[in-house]
């Protein structure tokens, strides 16, 4: 999960400062979830989801599909 939400921020050119401004938390703590040190809240997760749309599943590796669900399919 480490390096998947690690590899959406680089490929959108964010800066782990930027993004932990979006996600409304500290920077130092968005690193510890990027280096697998905290594990990742559900709230963050679905707010990375989100942000750059994808699946909560794709965030945390358990499917390599990046589009979202469409809508009605959410399980």
């Amino acid at each position: 999960m480490k390096l998947r939400i690690r590899d959406l921020r680089e490929d959108a050119d964010l800066t782990q400062k930027a993004l932990a401004a979006e996600l409304l938390c500290d920077q130092s703590l968005y690193s510890k979830y990027e280096r697998g040190e905290r594990p990742l809240p559900l709230e963050l997760a679905d707010r990375l989801a989100d942000y750059f749309g994808t699946s909560v599943d794709y965030i945390m590796g358990r499917t390599d599909v990046s589009t979202p669900y469409p809508p009605g399919k959410r399980r």
